[in-house]
């Protein structure tokens, strides 16, 4: 949907909202990777499905009043690793969320998925349930390179499950890294390749980061250097696009009809719901943006009377960094008209910034289209740092900002 803004009183003002989107956190995971830094927490069996659904369940009810008369667009179930939850679990769940909200027709609702934790009854299964899109954290279809990475499953694991997806699922994303410990670029191309013979329509490929309060950060194991890395991207981006994959955002690579809607309403700034623990959502009122976030830790979530640990409106001097952060991810980039649809500011707010971009080699842009260049793409922390600081912004320059590619859950569950 078109949104309309301006900027009145030092206010943001919206004629139609933006789509919306749910995200649903699911933080167990078997074992935690030593690279991880995403919410995610090892839990031992039995998980407390039926405790835990109820919890998001309530989340969402106290989320509706500020939703009313709005559709859902998708529905994202990341962790964690969901699958770990029963088919009988995700379907109480989502039964719920359709007894709440309306669903837009054909509405991607996507399950992410551990190598490790799938079968094929759980597929059919969870595809019962309506999910329509699964996501495999692969990351490699190489022992020795999973095994650097704590994964619990090995090559032979990867590829049955991605058959058995395939066997579920139309649609079916994996995810890919590189830059592994000891990696070669060789042993890229080779991933690649096994990726592109699985025959997935979605591929989302990134460079291993070392993120702070992870084990690789307190000890760093020994990564290819950068020069080698950025041929990694290179030849990854290269076998992709000759497959017929088009490159649509930072890590991410689709075949036509199959770009992951979810994700899209991210980085276009669209409103998104967020339940479960440590989920984060934003969404928009007709005269401002909220955010709001749950409390991260499993235990305590469970058992606290309201799981909301902060929400606040955004100062309309932070939302032109906040629309850069997502939409400049997008190789395309983005329509004029969308800053401000999605912003409620006036497009010149921006404009001091972006011709500072432009001069930098790191944007192309005319009357219609913002998109970030070659080099803007491969130095897009360069790219976004334009917009911190600066009269527009709110935010002091120098401030520290993690600017590394998200994996497929996106930002709200981290």
């Amino acid at each position: 949907m078109a949104t309309i803004g301006v900027e009145r009183a030092g206010r943001v003002q919206f004629a139609v909202l933006p789509p919306l989107a749910l995200y649903v956190h699911i933080p167990w995971c078997v074992r935690k990777c030593p690279y991880c830094d995403f919410n995610s927490h090892e839990g031992a069996e039995p998980l407390p499905e039926r405790e835990y659904v109820a919890k998001l369940v309530a989340d969402l009810e106290s989320l509706l009043p500020s939703v009313w008369g709005r559709r859902l667009m998708s529905v994202f179930i990341g962790g964690g690793t969901p699958s770990l939850f029963s088919p009988q679990a995700i379907d109480e769940l989502l039964a719920a969320v359709r007894a709440r909200l309306t669903l837009e027709p054909g509405a991607e609702i996507t399950l992410e998925a551990n190598p490790g934790t799938v079968e094929a009854a759980r597929f059919r299964g969870f595809r019962d349930a309506g999910v329509n899109r699964v996501s495999l954290g692969v990351q490699s279809f190489d022992d020795a390179m999973l095994s650097a990475l704590g994964r619990i499953h090995g090559a032979a694991e990867a590829r049955k499950a991605v058959s058995t997806a395939l066997a579920s699922f139309d649609n079916v994303n994996i995810d890919l890294m590189y830059g592994l410990p000891g990696q070669t670029l060789d042993m890229t191309r080779s991933d690649i390749e096994e990726a592109l013979a699985c025959g997935v329509p979605h591929i989302s490929a990134y460079q291993l980061t070392i993120e702070p309060n992870t084990v690789f950060y307190r000890r760093p194991p020994p990564l290819p250097e950068h020069d080698a890395c950025a041929d990694m991207q290179l030849g990854v981006e290269e076998a992709l696009a000759a497959a017929g994959y088009q490159h649509y955002e930072t890590s991410a690579f689709a075949r036509p009809g199959h770009r992951c809607r979810h994700n899209l309403n991210y980085w276009q700034f669209g409103d998104y719901l967020g339940i479960g623990a440590g989920a984060h959502g934003k969404v928009s009122f007709p005269d401002r943006v909220t955010r709001h976030e749950r409390i991260k830790q499993p235990r305590d979530y469970l058992v606290a009377p309201s799981t909301l640990v902060r929400e606040a409106s955004v100062p309309p001097t932070e939302l032109p960094f906040e629309f850069m952060l997502n939409a400049l991810r997008l190789v395309e980039g983005f329509p004029i008209a969308l800053f401000e649809e999605r912003t409620g500011l006036p497009f010149v707010t921006v404009v001091r910034q972006l011709e500072d971009a432009e001069r930098r080699g790191l944007i192309e842009r005319d009357w219609q289209r913002v998109r970030p260049t070659e080099r803007g793409r491969l130095f897009l922390n360069e790219l976004l740092a334009v917009f911190v600081g600066g009269e527009n912004t709110g935010r002091e320059a120098g401030v520290p900002i993690a600017l590394h590619a998200p994996r497929t859950s996106s930002p709200a569950g981290r």
